[in-house]
């Protein structure tokens, strides 16, 4: 295996944008290469196989969607209420809009889970270690509400966001940031 960790990350970034325009089927090392822009055959020299590059995809989302800690600190000074967690929901659907790409090739990661073992427990892992970190960032702020109102947010807007981009009619009548309103306000205590 060859080591050049700027390179892998490159193709690691490459292996996602190619899961969202192509999907799990469409993932191979040559498809890699070619969205990378590297000669053919330069992915099958850093991962052993789809398996370990699919594994690779799955650690690698979750850092291209990690909020910037600059921009937290900035939207943390507000007082810990409801309104906070709207602002703090309508800024995750709009990092995720963003990120598109990234949001695309995680359901296919997700999909590709259920065949795949090592990528489930990779996302398995990767995911509960991003919403526990959500329930503990929740409770060290004071937000509203306790470690259920989380999980309840976590599922509500997961559901938002799947509809948002494989569905985009279904919710066509409505503003996103206004669903997102409703899902807190009808999800997250009052002060």
């Amino acid at each position: 295996m060859v080591s050049n960790p700027g390179r892998r990350t490159a193709l690691v970034d490459a292996a996602i944008e190619v899961l969202a325009r192509e999907g799990a089927r469409g993932l191979t090392f040559r498809a890699v290469d070619k969205q990378a822009g590297v000669p053919v055959g330069t992915a099958s020299n850093y991962f052993t196989s789809r398996d370990d590059l699919f594994t690779q995809a799955g650690s690698r989302i979750h850092v291209r969607m990690t909020p910037d800690p600059f921009q937290v600190d900035e939207t943390m000074r507000a007082a810990p209420d409801r309104e906070l967690v709207k602002e703090l929901m309508r800024w995750l659907v709009r990092r995720m809009t963003d990120e598109r790409t990234g949001y695309l090739a995680l359901l296919e990661l997700r999909l590709e889970a259920t065949r795949r073992p090592a990528l489930q427990i990779e996302l398995n892992r990767a995911v509960r270690a991003a919403f526990d970190e959500g329930v503990r960032f929740h409770l060290d702020f004071g937000l509203p509400g306790d470690e259920d109102t989380v999980l309840v947010l976590y599922l509500a807007m997961t559901g938002v966001l799947l509809e948002h981009f494989t569905l985009p009619g279904m919710l066509s009548d409505r503003e996103l940031d206004a669903i997102v309103d409703t899902v807190v306000s009808r999800v997250v205590p009052p002060r």
